[in-house]
């Protein structure tokens, strides 16, 4: 472009934007950081629906007069996975008419060895907690939520000091099964305090919500909602943050990876196939963004009939098979005790109601072992 053409652009086009110039010598396409974001959408996170610019990984886009540089940040280490999005990326640019010479370039943490308790130094600590556990189930119905709160109690029955973050933002259950309806506190220092049951601090959306009230939010909102529950709040001084996944491997579970150090995962399955073949795809959601992972729990594992019969409802070992498939840790068997069930419909967990009970042994000897891992 001549000096004479180039003046003819306000300064601002000049910074901005990339201007194509016909064969004629005429000035006919402007192309703007805001066309190319929009192209971006096209591209969807792997393994996820999602696409990069809603989960906010384009975090540069430069237009020069004959070069467009695109900078992307993702959460993961693995190369295939840097490799999978910038090929996808400049697939879509290339297909943009008029578009010029054009750069992606990738950012990703420096992959480290997954031990458990080394979370990602370029990703953001909580201060005053040490350790922040997510626990996750490839599909609903398996009992996620009801380990969740029954293992935050036994931690902190242990001598632990626990938090319990309900993220399951469309079926918030943590309130209902902790006990807990007051809503949060405002602290000397105007920060949100969560409330506390059985010496648990415990946050939910259900807790701000009206009872009933259904939460229809698109993916932004939810992820923006994660990262106020972990950021705005006052935790305090706590050993473990337990973090309540919803079922799958959606907007939730990559915005809480996105937001805060992982230090590890628990996965909760049942003993059947149709679970465990669901519990593989969450196991690899953890390995893709690089969270290591603390064991698997294999919850409704067996049932004793009052005659003291033992009925594998679900089969049986199907979690420790698959443990030992995938060489991570075998946390332990959760039966099939009518308490546990009652103790979560009344806000008790069992592990508070009664201790010495078989269920709450389960529970606590698991909680030791994730202890065990981090000392």
């Amino acid at each position: 472009m001549s000096g004479q053409q180039q003046a003819r652009l306000p300064a601002i086009a000049r910074e901005n934007y990339f201007t194509l110039l016909v064969p004629d010598g005429n000035l006919r396409h402007t192309m703007t950081p805001d066309q190319i974001q929009t192209a971006l959408k096209a591209v969807t996170y792997p393994g996820y629906s999602r696409d990069i610019v809603s989960f906010g990984m384009v975090k540069d886009i430069s237009c020069a007069e004959d070069m467009v540089s695109v900078v992307l940040q993702l959460p993961s280490t693995k190369p295939e996975t840097a490799q999978q999005v910038q090929a996808a990326a400049e697939r879509v640019l290339n297909a943009l008419p008029g578009m010029p010479r054009f750069t992606v370039e990738v950012h990703h943490p420096v992959a480290t060895t997954e031990v458990p308790g080394r979370a990602l130094d370029s990703q953001n600590k909580i201060v005053g907690i040490k350790r922040v556990l997510a626990v996750a189930s490839g599909k609903g119905g398996v009992g996620k939520s009801t380990c969740s709160a029954n293992l935050a109690c036994a931690l902190q029955y242990l001598g632990a000091k626990v938090g319990l973050l309900d993220c399951d933002i469309y079926g918030p259950s943590i309130p209902l099964m902790m006990g807990v309806t007051q809503q949060p506190t405002i602290s000397t220092a105007s920060r949100l305090v969560p409330p506390i049951a059985y010496g648990v601090k415990v946050m939910s959306i259900g807790l701000l919500m009206e009872n009933d009230r259904p939460v229809i939010w698109r993916g932004p909102m939810i992820a923006k909602t994660i990262q106020q529950f972990l950021m705005a709040f006052e935790w305090g001084e706590l050993d473990f943050l337990l973090v309540d996944l919803p079922p799958g491997t959606g907007d939730a579970q990559l915005s809480l990876c996105q937001t805060v150090a992982l230090d590890g995962g628990v996965i909760i399955s049942t003993p059947q196939e149709a679970s465990l073949g669901v519990v593989r795809k969450g196991i690899e959601m953890f390995k893709t963004v690089n969270v290591p992972i603390l064991g698997i729990v294999e919850n409704m594992s067996y049932l004793i009939t009052p005659s003291g019969d033992r009925m594998e409802i679900f089969g049986h070992g199907g979690g420790q098979t698959e443990a030992a498939r995938q060489k991570i840790p075998f946390l332990g068997e959760i039966p099939f005790f009518m308490e546990i069930r009652e103790g979560g419909d009344r806000g008790t967990p069992i592990v508070v109601a009664a201790p010495n009970h078989p269920g709450s042994q389960s529970f606590i000897q698991i909680a030791a072992k994730l202890q065990k891992q981090f000392s």
